[in-house]
């Protein structure tokens, strides 16, 4: 390998792949003509795209000892001025060609079926272990960054990852921002009335501004929230933007709100509930506390339905467990060093069966058998973070196929 310039390159270690923002590869060791350089490589398509993404003027890229690029359309410099070395290292087109194909496929299509059903089941097991415990350490992070901004309260954790994932996917940041609204501290003083709770959870969705004023329960909730919210100095955010179109009615977010309020009532402790948690069985429990009498037979006010007593369907329980229940146990025995709970958390996961919808299809009919809760939750990783952002590269079938690919083609010449 040369520079642009004629220089001999020698890679004597790449460095460490960064993520984050700043060079591509930090403390690499580069050799040219002879002489030893420690610092950053960047790589680019077109060493134009140095400029484009304004690197000249960024301080954090004046270590970059090594500019490596597709194309060499232009010289590259530090914000001094002083040029960087730079090496042309081509892609093979077949190989970039391939590449295009696997991500220019439209998001529902999984362009490695094939693939996928040839792929060697040791190393399909492994990848997906890697992504199921990559998916819930984002969900376990998520709820440590909760405690931190709740000053260690617990809780207050557990009750916003809960109202959270009552949401589902559909109405799961309005719900976020209801509970971030609702302090769970004030929610305890008055636990031990469900109406209460109701009317404090209610006023502050916004969902009583529209309601029927005929509604005799609607005008006793509209008077109950308004003294609470006077009480309390609570005030109510804008829009939250509620979703209820194309939904059926047991999934409309009234019927969850009503759901959440009886989980807080009685007053007991939602974070030792959840650690406490030994089984599916018992997580499932959580999720079906006695709704009152209105919400029994109502799906959204003043529009009776036939009787369904329970809070959430099994189906939905079980999504509950998955997202709520198996992401605080991670995330509190991960931040009290308790490896023993943090096993637990997934031994729920392959007790609990595997997930069935529209994202994991794909993976269904390539042959990838959802046998629990582990397996579909690493299939939707790969799905939302690798699939459709397409980072194929990154992907160890995708990798594999591509390397595959750059084995025959050596093999040929």
């Amino acid at each position: 390998m040369h520079t642009v310039d004629g220089r001999r390159v020698v890679v004597i270690d790449p460095g460490m792949l960064n993520r984050d923002s700043g060079p591509d590869f930090f403390n690499a060791k580069v050799e040219i003509d002879n002489r030893l350089w420690v610092g950053n490589i960047e790589i680019h398509v077109k060493a134009s795209d140095w400029y484009r993404h304004h690197h000249d003027t960024d301080k954090a890229y004046d270590s970059v000892i090594l500019h490596v690029v597709d194309r060499d359309d232009t010289r590259v410099t530090r914000h001094n001025g002083e040029e960087i070395p730079q090496m042309v290292m081509e892609c093979e087109p077949g190989f970039y060609n391939h590449y295009r194909g696997l991500v220019e496929r439209a998001d529902r299509d999984l362009p490695c079926v094939a693939q996928i059903r040839e792929y060697e089941p040791v190393k399909l097991t492994g990848w997906i272990t890697s992504l199921a415990y990559e998916r819930l350490y984002e969900k376990s992070d998520r709820i440590l960054a909760l405690a931190e901004k709740f000053t260690n309260d617990w809780d207050s954790a557990a009750y916003v990852t809960v109202a959270r994932c009552l949401g589902f996917s559909t109405n799961s940041d309005p719900f976020e921002r209801l509970a971030l609204s609702t302090p769970l501290n004030f929610l305890s003083k008055h636990a031990d009335s469900l109406f209460s709770l109701e009317a404090i959870l209610f006023g502050q969705s916004g969902l009583l501004d529209d309601a029927p004023e005929a509604d005799s329960y609607v005008e006793s909730l509209k008077r109950e929230y308004a003294f609470m919210a006077h009480k309390f100095g609570l005030k109510k955010p804008e829009s939250l933007g509620w979703k209820m179109a194309r939904m059926r009615p047991p999934n409309f977010p009234h019927r969850r709100i009503a759901a959440l309020a009886a989980i807080i009532h009685g007053g007991y402790r939602l974070l030792s509930t959840l650690i406490n948690v030994e089984s599916v069985k018992e997580a499932c429990e959580v999720f079906l506390p006695r709704l009152s009498p209105y919400w029994q037979n109502h799906y959204t006010f003043n529009a009776p339905s036939p009787p369904a007593p329970a809070a959430l369907s099994l189906t939905s329980c079980r999504s509950m467990a998955i997202n709520a229940v198996v992401p605080v146990i991670h995330a509190y025995a991960t931040a009290h060093d308790m490896p023993e709970m943090c096993q637990k958390a997934i031994d729920l996961l392959l007790e609990l069966p595997g997930e069935r919808n529209s994202v994991i299809e794909p993976f269904e009919r390539a042959g990838v058998k959802i046998k629990d809760a582990f397996t579909s939750q690493a299939l939707l990783q790969l799905r939302r973070r690798y699939c459709m952002e397409r980072k194929c590269l990154y992907c160890r079938i995708g990798h594999g196929m591509l390397s595959a690919k750059v084995r025959r083609a050596a093999v040929d010449v």
